[in-house]
């Protein structure tokens, strides 16, 4: 059986035992300085100012929405507008926070948003912010996108936990807007086991983000800001370590975390790589059955990273064949959480907000998709396995 994840980490025997050994030896296992050195370094290799570490992806959002609002970059009652096929958690703060969430539908060639498909939804909605999904190691014209926010003003942040590393126009997906989220779930393409980042080049934005990831409180800024809360509030010093100054939670990850965080940054351009090798494999014999499968445009990405490679067929049936073939030889999902505003979560809560979109390119791709795993490990073996059998 082809598992979607072989292991929990790259080179999985080498990080556990320096894992084990870190466990025993270090005096300090919750936030700490193991979680600053990861924020540095992942910073710097996506080539950002400021990485905010999470315990998740899914926190990570919620914690940069929450931040927009504490800032008032947006408010409570606006619309956000979000790419319709993504993962639950992308929509579910846009609903807990009081906002009035927009589906944007999808590009079938490309599985995300294009900035004609941004321009038909602003012809109907308004909105303040877009929240655009990276699904899957792919983008479409994001450069056009952030040009058309632009002159709107619109706030682009980018859900980028699926896109860590692919490179549109000699930019890493995830440097198009304001902010950008990550996942390091076992699975994605970096692993601490669980965690997420938000990464932003805006210094005030990071600040509260910090602020929102702990209680409130201001113990990871720089002395000045520190400093300057204290003075704005006429805090002293002595209650100032429990002092809270915006809307927040405990969303902090651990050393642990941190700790396989950095053991695994050392090896991501190579699984970055072979990850991008298994793709052009398989994609160069599958994509080019157009009797069975919709070709996925990929050919104006400079790099193209991603952890599963999907596959949208041309009917259900077809689907279902693929899907039985797979039964016992291959793991397979669904292409990521399809068309949100069909999940029940969202019509419970948001039908009544806006209008779900009808007949839509993410219900096609729900309907008539799936992906199978596209991991650093996978042999020669597994993907001749792969082609063969859903060729």
């Amino acid at each position: 059986m082809i598992k979607l994840i072989n292991s929990t980490f790259y080179k999985e025997r080498e990080t556990r035992l320096a894992l084990s050994k870190f466990v025993k030896n270090t005096e300090w296992l919750s936030f700490g300085p193991e979680c600053l050195k990861f924020e540095r370094n992942f910073a710097t290799y996506q080539k950002r100012k400021h990485c905010i570490f999470f315990n998740s992806g899914s926190m990570a959002n919620l914690a940069l929405i929450q931040a927009l609002l504490n800032l008032d970059i947006l408010k409570k009652g606006d619309g956000v507008g979000f790419s319709s096929l993504t993962w639950s958690t992308n929509v579910m703060p846009l609903i807990q926070l009081g906002l009035k969430p927009i589906p944007v539908d999808v590009e079938i060639e490309t599985l995300n948003v294009s900035s004609k498909k941004l321009a038909n939804a602003l012809d109907s909605s308004h909105f303040k912010t877009f929240f655009l999904t990276n699904l899957l190691g792919f983008c479409d014209d994001i450069d056009q996108i952030r040009s058309a926010c632009r002159k709107r003003n619109i706030t682009l942040i980018e859900d980028n936990c699926e896109s860590l590393g692919s490179v549109y126009k000699g930019k890493k997906l995830g440097n198009f807007g304001l902010a950008s989220t990550f996942s390091f779930f076992v699975g994605h393409h970096l692993s601490t086991i669980e965690g997420g980042a938000v990464c932003t080049d805006d210094n005030r934005l990071a600040s509260m983000l910090r602020m929102v990831r702990a209680h409130g409180w201001d113990r990871h800024l720089n002395p000045n800001d520190q400093k300057n809360l204290k003075k704005t509030h006429d805090i002293n010093d002595f209650y100032a370590r429990y002092t809270f100054y915006d809307l927040s939670y405990n969303l902090r990850p651990t050393e642990i975390n941190a700790f396989v965080g950095n053991a695994q940054i050392k090896h991501l351009d190579e699984m970055f790589l072979k990850r991008n090798s298994n793709f052009l494999k398989v994609a160069k014999e599958l994509y080019k059955n157009t009797d069975k499968y919709i070709p996925i445009k990929f050919d104006h990405l400079d790099f193209v990273s991603n952890f599963a490679i999907p596959f949208v067929c041309r009917s259900v049936k077809i689907r279902d064949e693929m899907i039985k073939k797979c039964a016992g030889k291959i793991e397979v999902r669904p292409i990521v959480g399809g068309d949100i505003t069909d999940q029940p979560f969202f019509r419970k809560y948001a039908s009544k907000q806006t209008t779900a979109l009808k007949n839509t390119n993410s219900k096609l791709i729900n309907d008539c998709g799936f992906y199978v795993g596209n991991n650093p490990d996978y042999t020669k073996k597994d993907i001749d396995t792969i082609i063969s059998i859903l060729s």
